[in-house]
């Protein structure tokens, strides 16, 4: 057995070493990320219990099928064992463990479950309107309404034979004209609808993602534990060009986002009216009277 498996263990150790030692392999990210929200890190707590309890059924259940094959293998003389045919108890065991398992992992899923689904406590309501491809954002408590597209510089970049290098362009595909401003540390309640077809808004580091649906309203809310400007898209097939209808968040300092939101309600000034010079009005009997005397 030791020949048998000297030569794959070996190959697979100078294989890790390989790709240990490759300078690409420390940007590689190979799993989820826990984002800047609590929903969004809850989610990752969750994937993580889930990753660790499916790793150990599968070392649990792969590690009797190797052994067995290994051990009882009919070159070695092993007799196929039939006394667990039919046994009720090793079919009670069998099936108690995986409902003892499901349950387990039951109770923390539907906690996430109910605590994402809960509104409550909102601090701030923004409603967002998905279209054919941009984005709405209503700030509903402080008469704030705006239209989010794709940056000028992404927009021009990606039309068929353009000749701009896109690895230049910051954030291609991914920037937009006004992101969607919010405050750090406030739990902001999200209305999605849409106007045209259906679109999800999705921003993968605040862990949320939900259809915008024309005539109705779903909702969803989430609260920035760190400042910063984060990126998602639209996550549905809404037409032709749904990959060029980014979602940017732009999480600010309290004072930051008060700035902003008092130039925003900010009353646009009056353009200036030019200044025309007075002129005298003549009577027509004195223009008159001066016609006459000229000719005279």
């Amino acid at each position: 057995m030791s020949k048998l498996f000297k030569p794959l263990v070996s190959a697979v150790g100078a294989l890790s070493a390989g790709l240990l030692a490759s300078p690409a392999f420390a940007a590689w990210q190979l799993n989820m990320t826990p984002g800047v929200t609590e929903l969004s890190k809850q989610a990752y707590s969750l994937h993580m219990i889930i990753l660790e309890v499916c790793v150990g059924i599968a070392v649990v259940v792969f590690g009797a099928m190797i052994y067995s094959i290994i051990k009882f293998r009919r070159s070695k003389g092993a007799v196929a064992d039939t006394t667990l045919l039919h046994s009720t108890k090793v079919e009670i065991i069998w099936t108690g463990i995986p409902i003892l398992i499901l349950v387990f992992m039951a109770i923390p899923a539907a906690r996430a479950l109910i605590k994402i689904e809960d509104t409550r406590g909102s601090e701030m309501t923004i409603k967002v309107t998905g279209y054919q491809w941009k984005w709405q954002y209503e700030y509903l408590d402080q008469k704030v309404n705006f239209f989010s597209t794709l940056s000028r510089d992404s927009n021009a970049a990606r039309q068929l034979d353009s000749g701009a290098d896109v690895n230049a362009v910051p954030d291609y595909l991914l920037s937009v004209d006004n992101p969607l401003v919010v405050p750090v540390g406030k739990k902001v309640r999200v209305l999605l609808t849409a106007g045209d077809v259906i679109h999800a808004w999705w921003v993968p580091a605040l862990g949320m993602k939900k259809d915008a649906i024309p005539g109705f309203v779903n909702e969803l809310w989430f609260k920035a534990d760190e400042v910063g400007v984060y990126r998602g898209q639209c996550a549905e097939l809404c037409g032709r060009d749904h990959g060029f209808m980014p979602v940017v968040v732009d999480v600010r300092s309290q004072a930051d986002y008060d700035a902003w939101l008092q130039s925003q309600q900010a009353p646009a000034t009056p353009a200036a009216v030019p200044v025309v010079a007075p002129t005298t009005e003549v009577a027509p009997e004195a223009s008159a009277a001066a016609s006459s005397a000229a000719t005279i």
